[in-house]
């Protein structure tokens, strides 16, 4: 098996049917390619609970003979890559780690912790050269993220990755062919509790007109899935001179990168319009629906998308949700949404508007697979991201 690639396997004869209350349960597998560790892992998503994470639990299986007296290690590392692995200019590398941890697992030196049901099964199977191993995710709010498109998919972004190897001394470089890497992805659920109808309103007064343009603009709910329709809801109030040719409304994703600088790179995502005009002194109420989804979106190159793994689809990058009091620097990347509306009138160049809650900041969409489409006040995140067309300006900056 080539060291690029993993496998998601039951392994054989490694069986969880009669382990209550599982009944069946999906391995991954990668073997480094001097085959001297493979490392196991239930699963490669793992919850962010805001206050907490899921600690990351496998199983490492050790060759002695061919580790020779070696030392074997396994290492959790969050990076933000903001440039191409296979570059370096001047010993520079565009690659920075924002978190890591390194456990020794050959020979022990720790006593064996509380095992999962999934280590237990595979170290009766794997016998005695297998390690069980926990590694836990502190401080570290930033989520997995991946560029877009597949061709780009090194370039820019933030990912997760657990690696284990082989070696005499942990401070020499690490052959590849003495190691093997496996990403993982953190991922964050939307809040339980659905928070306020996201609803806005505007006056414009043009000149050499008495009375204004008003309009007010609504949204059904706070939090919306994936592939869920968005339905913005317009009242536009005419009561001046000039005649409204068209309505836009627009979702936009802003990607922030905040570990160097603090950049905003802002793509539409999804966009409806009506012809229908607003004539003088008249009122109108339409109900647009938008429907952000990464399937519209594969030409529009620079968008941030969720964390992928190997050849599984992905989606638009979710908005992740962090605590109060984190330095935002240290998150890499950041991505909001917010809905605009764009009055077309005769004469003037567009009116824009923002959907925004009653607080004075700006609204976020939360998009995820399992995870939620949110519009929240305050600009926040979600896991793996990726900027990919941005790479040029992101390699001046970082020089």
């Amino acid at each position: 098996m080539s060291c690029a690639e993993s496998q998601k396997v039951a392994p054989p004869s490694v069986s969880l049917k009669n382990a209550s209350p599982l009944q069946s349960h999906v391995v991954y597998k990668k073997m480094s390619r001097d085959k001297a560790v493979t490392i196991y892992l239930g699963k490669r998503d793992f919850i962010d609970h805001i206050d907490g994470v899921e600690p990351v639990d496998g199983v490492l299986l050790v060759d002695p003979e061919i580790v020779k007296g070696k030392k074997v290690y396994v290492t959790l590392t969050c990076a933000f890559r903001y440039g191409q692995e296979d570059i370096d200019v001047m010993g520079l590398t565009f690659r920075k780690d924002l978190f890591f941890s390194r456990i020794q697992l050959y020979p022990p030196v720790e006593k064996k912790g509380p095992l999962s049901q999934l280590q237990e099964c595979l170290m009766k199977k794997l016998g005695s050269n297998a390690y069980p191993f926990v590694l836990t995710v502190t401080l570290i709010k930033c989520h997995s993220f991946s560029p877009f498109p597949p061709s780009f998919w090194q370039c820019c972004g933030v990912d997760f990755e657990v690696k284990a190897f082989s070696t005499e001394n942990v401070e020499e470089r690490i052959p590849k062919r003495n190691s093997v890497r496996l990403l993982i992805r953190k991922v964050q659920h939307a809040p339980e509790e659905p928070g306020p109808q996201p609803r806005a309103e505007t006056t414009w007064q043009f000149f050499m007109s008495s009375k204004p343009l008003h309009l007010r603009a609504c949204l059904s709910k706070e939090v919306y899935y994936h592939g869920e329709p968005i339905p913005v809801t317009l009242t536009v109030t005419n009561n001046t001179e000039k005649t409204v040719k068209k309505i836009k409304v627009l979702a936009e994703q802003v990607a922030n990168v905040v570990l160097y600088s603090s950049d905003y790179y802002t793509k539409v995502v999804a966009m409806e319009e009506v012809q229908e005009k607003v004539l003088p002194n008249s009122t109108i109420t339409k109900t647009l629906i938008l429907l952000p989804l990464l399937a519209n979106n594969r030409e529009n190159q620079g968008i941030a998308l969720d964390g992928k793994l190997k050849d599984e689809d992905t989606n638009l990058a979710s908005s992740t949700i962090i605590k109060e009091g984190i330095d935002k620097t240290v998150l890499g990347i950041l991505v909001a949404y917010k809905v605009k509306v764009k009055l077309i009138v005769s004469g003037h160049k567009d009116l824009l508007f923002e959907v925004q809650n009653p607080l004075p900041s700006i609204h976020r969409v939360d998009l995820t697979k399992n995870y939620l489409f949110k519009i929240t006040p305050s600009l926040l995140l979600y896991n793996l991201i990726s900027c990919s067309c941005l790479l040029d300006s992101l390699k001046q900056r970082c020089l």
